[in-house]
């Protein structure tokens, strides 16, 4: 399919309008993603949660395989009905032949989907698609957490719903195997991942979880996969002016998304926002802080804030690696018509393995 790349006059005093190169099917449809969210969401800080259940419908989970991975939905924490949605390579499962050899563990990637901490679910069509892809790439289970969103519930509940996550799989009853069809789950190797404010989540429970990683028995954490995370402060950066009106993240829906999640009263310094805020060092100063896979889009305005994000982990001596994707925009990756989507999920499996191997050189150096 060609791409749309003829110019535009641009108006004399006007900014151009940034537009990365892509089909005019995949512009079209990014129009309609951006007229969801702006039509959905309210000058007074709620949403029409009615008016997107229609237009996000959610996907059934599908114990039979599709694509090779099969899911379920599971509760992690009934007094706040907090539910996620589990994915697990089929083969992995095992046969129900008597004489075929135990499945091998998986590890087990906590991920939490993007959508301004307000927009989207587990259940959402792109979101289970992205998670299928990434335990087919990784081999490994991906326990997608359907947190609880703003602004009906602001920060930290869905930080508190991360650390929820951790502990269902910190009991043993909870790591599949046995008789069940869901196949071993191995909580010693498990990740933190998640895109745009999904990443912001994963960050912010790895920060919790390193502050306390003694009080988990069985999980620990080998890694944190933050793609596009959603990161700000009270200045604009240049990447947030240059290319405002770029698909999906302006400005104008930012500013929105943090007045709808930040505690009541507190601005773009908090900590949950700004990671260079003092109150966010605990934990990241922690040995317990995972390394992290870093992914950035040449054409996400947001691309400033993440860069800042890696300078601040490198600088107190942790395990980065930064992956840019010069013409990606914000949630390239849950888009199947994007070849930097497949670039990724490659990255995420390598990262997995190589993480994995080292926590059991680790372990096995330890006993």
């Amino acid at each position: 399919m060609s791409s749309d790349t003829t110019p535009t006059p641009t108006p004399p005093g006007q900014r151009a309008k940034p537009k990365p190169p892509m089909s005019r099917l995949m512009r079209l449809s990014l129009r309609a993603v951006d007229w969801a969210t702006d039509a959905t969401r309210r000058a007074d800080g709620t949403l029409n949660r009615l008016a997107l259940s229609v237009l996000d419908p959610r996907v059934p989970a599908f114990s039979s395989p599709c694509r090779g991975v099969a899911s379920r939905d599971v509760v992690l924490h009934p007094p706040t009905r907090l539910r996620a949605r589990l994915f697990y390579p089929s083969a992995a499962a095992g046969g129900k032949d008597e004489r075929s050899p135990p499945p091998q563990p998986l590890p087990v990637i906590v991920f939490f989907h993007g959508g301004g901490f307000a927009f989207l679910s587990a259940a959402s069509a792109a979101y289970d698609a992205a998670c299928r892809r990434i335990a087919r790439y990784a081999s490994a289970a991906v326990l997608s957490v359907d947190y609880r969103r703003a602004p009906e519930h602001r920060c930290p509940a869905a930080y508190d719903d991360g650390i929820a996550a951790l502990r269902y799989l910190d009991d043993p009853k909870n790591h599949g195997g046995g008789a069940g069809a869901v196949p071993p789950l191995d909580a010693a190797r498990c990740y933190l991942a998640g895109d745009s404010a999904g990443g912001n989540i994963a960050h912010h429970v790895a920060r919790r979880y390193a502050c306390d990683a003694a009080a988990f028995e069985n999980v620990r954490v080998a890694g944190l996969v933050a793609i596009q995370p959603f990161f700000g402060g009270e200045e604009r950066t240049d990447s947030e002016l240059r290319l405002d009106g770029a698909p999906i993240v302006t400005v104008s829906r930012t500013d929105w998304m943090w007045r709808a999640f930040l505690p009541n009263g507190c601005d773009r310094t908090h900590e949950a926002a700004n990671f260079a805020a003092p109150s966010a060092a605990p934990g990241v100063d922690s040995p317990a802080f995972p390394p992290v896979l870093l992914a950035i889009g040449g054409y996400d305005p947001l691309q400033d804030w993440q860069r800042r994000y890696a300078e601040m982990l490198r600088g107190k001596g942790k395990d980065v690696r930064v992956f840019e994707y010069p013409n990606a925009i914000h949630a390239f990756y849950v888009f199947p018509a994007f070849d930097d989507g497949r670039d990724l999920m490659i990255r995420i499996a390598e990262f997995v393995a190589e993480s994995a191997a080292a926590t059991a050189a680790g372990s096995g150096g330890s006993e």
